[in-house]
């Protein structure tokens, strides 16, 4: 699941934007600093963290910047072009931009990219482009020409891909589309048609795109309120060819009608875009975010006061302006799986949940370079003096696990959340480590126990049991219900084994033990319908679902079940266990597992703990019978088919064990009942299907003549 967090102002300061919004907001050298380029003369430096500028930098009087400011992570210095051809570079301690460092180019620049671990690349209006160090080493040199007449740029996007540093643009010429693939390693610039394919009266909005494998995946919203998508190869098989790519629908109807301003469309991750345009014609424009892997809409929020139809994605912040000013929203993507989609796996977290970036970019190199190995010296040269270099600091990271091996809780506590305020794209990696080392130091010292650190830890969804094995093990030895039941929400990989020393723990705390104890109880609905069961006992010839307690051929059943009315009118009505155990078997439910290494373990769980399970799972199947679609109430309960499933798997595992019992005689024969009408009620269901086949079989007959006909069938 994806979440938009509460927004707020980067700056209470309008940036003096044009109706046409800002030219750009770009990353700096450091995490939580960003260069915002407004469309006048001015580029400022905020840190998000601070929510304030760290600096304001602007051309003189009749200049106008014409592309976004970059920083260059190579050297540290910021980059910014003012009438199309000067390019000016200059650092944080620069305060006037006409004493800094100027260089003229021969041609119009169109845009500047800079991303980490290459050199910064200059792409001309032209479809040419250079490497930043060999352009200012020739600042004059000739720029060749590689668009035809009328071509314009419309869209670019740097990547590094397997080390290599790749730019694709998009042009458009006479309502046509273009994609260019520049590959500096090889200098090879590969053309391709974009085709419209059915949708030739729609016209192309807004471009995105991300890296997948050998392909970039690029996203095209049009005026239909579509999203497609177009694989373009990033190693052609022909490059001297004009090679034609026809798109494919990915999303549907995801806007409607065209705000003054446009729309915009970006990538957060492979299986996340964020969609700024209103949904309706004449609703307000809305962020929302869309699961293109299973095309659903995960969140969105209102913007009533209008945006100018911008929007950029660095490290889970979304920037846009909202009115006047600059606004930032948080935005996190869960992890996206089928087990998600299917029910077996939980990922719906509260607006305020922080969560981590679950992947990590193995394509990004911190060695790549693009053009001249003496950049450093070129830089030097540029500035006219010696920067000092400073001393790096200690890792967040590092410090945190040294903290762990001989550090007091408290102590271990602050290096956390120290290390969870630095989180970068690969920081997850570490997390193995961290509780890793974690879990070691509990086994070595039986008296201490991190759990808030765990708790923190396991709040980041990132983790799972092939990652830190020894956290659940160390739950069970606690008996810390509240962990365990986080870990069967989050973790997908967890072994049959684990899950039935979990669900034997469930089922034989004590009441009184589980009264006092922190439990999620989203799962758990109101048990006390007294007035619908006083309306079902009203009217005992209603059938449940083709289920009738009263119609069955066991007699002897009968006769014992009739002996205590009372009894089972209760045992129907009740829930045999409290909400906070329900709670906690509910989480066992919905966990993942194979059957074949289940059955064994199920086996090992005591006669009245199985007894136990068997009527809270009864008793569920009871509730679901009692409304037409089959359901339960609250959020994301246990399903019938889990239900159905796990019913099946005790009695497969248990049958002559709970046969033996007491106890469960009255539970098998209600079960054996409720089998009985099942197989009563798809029976006569397959009767009606014979006779709705012969139905359609008459109606193609008459079809095929033209002809029709009245006829009365009795299907009884």
């Amino acid at each position: 699941m994806a979440a938009l967090e509460e927004e707020f102002t980067l700056s209470a300061v309008t940036l003096g934007a044009r109706p046409d919004g800002l030219l750009g907001v770009e990353q700096s050298d450091k995490t939580d600093h960003f260069l915002v380029t407004d469309r006048s003369r001015t580029v400022i430096l905020y840190k998000v963290s601070d929510q304030k500028p760290l600096g304001s930098w602007s051309v003189k009087q009749g200049q106008i910047i014409t592309c976004p400011a970059v920083c260059n992570f190579q050297t540290g210095e910021h980059i910014v072009v003012h009438d199309n051809k000067v390019l000016r570079i200059w650092n944080n301690e620069d305060v006037n931009l006409d004493k800094v460092f100027k260089a003229t180019l021969s041609a119009e620049v169109h845009r500047i990219h800079s991303i980490q671990g290459t050199e910064p690349v200059v792409l001309f209006k032209g479809g040419a482009a250079r490497g930043l160090e060999a352009l200012l080493a020739e600042p004059q040199q000739k720029i060749e020409t590689v668009l035809s007449d009328g071509e314009v740029i419309k869209w670019t996007k740097f990547f590094v891909v397997f080390r290599h540093p790749v730019l694709v643009f998009i042009t458009e010429k006479d309502g046509n589309h273009f994609a260019y693939v520049q590959m500096f390693n090889s200098r090879n610039l590969s053309k391709y048609t974009l085709l419209l394919g059915q949708e030739e009266k729609s016209v192309t909005l807004s471009f995105t795109a991300y890296v997948d494998r050998k392909f970039i995946s690029l996203m095209s919203l049009s005026s239909d309120g579509c999203v497609y998508e177009t694989l373009i190869p990033i190693y052609p098989s022909d490059t001297e060819k004009n090679q034609r790519l026809v798109r494919s629908l990915l999303l549907k109807a995801v806007v409607s009608g065209i705000p003054p301003n446009g729309v915009t469309l970006t990538v957060l991750d492979q299986d996340h875009v964020a969609v700024l345009g209103p949904p309706l014609p004449s609703s307000k424009e809305c962020l929302s975010i869309w699961n293109t892997k299973f095309q659903t809409l995960q969140t969105s929020k209102e913007l009533p006061q209008g945006t100018s139809g911008q929007l950029w994605y660095y490290g889970e912040h979304l920037f846009m302006l909202h009115g006047k000013c600059l606004t930032v929203v948080p935005c996190k993507c869960g992890v996206s799986s089928l087990a998600g989609a299917l029910g077996k796996l939980k990922h719906a977290q509260d607006p305020g949940t922080q969560t981590t970036p679950h992947f990590v970019n193995w394509e990004i190199s911190q060695g790549c370079e693009l053009g001249s190995e003496n950049s450093e010296q070129l830089r030097i040269l540029r500035r006219k003096k010696t920067e000092v270099s400073l001393q790096p600091e200690v890792p967040a990271s590092e410090q945190l696990l040294s903290t762990i091996k001989n550090g007091s809780e408290k102590h271990i506590e602050v290096e956390l959340r120290k290390f969870l305020a630095k989180w970068t794209p690969d920081s997850h990696t570490v997390t193995g480590d961290v509780i890793a080392g974690l879990l070691g130091r509990s086994k070595a010292e039986p008296s201490f126990y991190p759990r808030n650190c765990l708790m923190q830890l396991l709040q980041t969804h990132v983790l799972s049991y092939s990652l830190c094995p020894g956290l659940m093990d160390i739950a069970l030895e606690k008996t810390d219900v509240q962990m365990l039941q986080l870990c069967l929400q989050q973790f997908p990989d967890i072994p049959e084994s684990v899950t039935c020393a979990c669900l034997k723990m469930f089922l034989s705390i004590g009441d009184d033990s589980l009264q006092g104890m922190n439990i999620n109880m989203e799962s758990v609905f109101d048990y006390s319908n007294t007035e619908q069961d006083e309306k079902m006992e009203e009217q005992p010839e209603i059938l449940r679902n083709g289920f009738n307690a009263e119609d069955s051929n066991c007699s002897n059943c009968n006769r014992e079940l009739n002996e205590k009315p009372q009894d089972a009118a209760e045992e129907t009505a009740s829930c045999p266990v409290i909400p906070k155990r329900a709670a906690l078997l509910n989480g066992i439910l919905h966990s993942a597992y194979s059957e074949t290494f289940l059955l064994p373990h199920l086996k090992d769980i005591p006669a009245q703990d199985i007894t136990l399970f068997l009527q809270y799972l009864y008793f569920l199947y009871l509730k679901c019978s009692e409304n037409a679609t089959m359901t339960l109430p609250g959020i994301r309960p246990p399903t019938l088919s889990q239900i159905m499933d796990w019913l099946c798997l005790l009695l497969d595992a248990n049958f002559t064990v709970v046969l033996m019992i007491p106890e469960a005689k009255r539970l098998l024969v209600n079960l054996y009942k409720f089998v009985k009408s099942q197989i009563s009620v798809y029976s006569e269901l397959n009767k009606i299907e014979v006779s709705f086949r012969e139905l359609q079989k008459l109606n193609q007959e008459e079809n095929n003549r033209g002809l029709y006909s009245i006829e009365v069938l009795e299907l009884f």
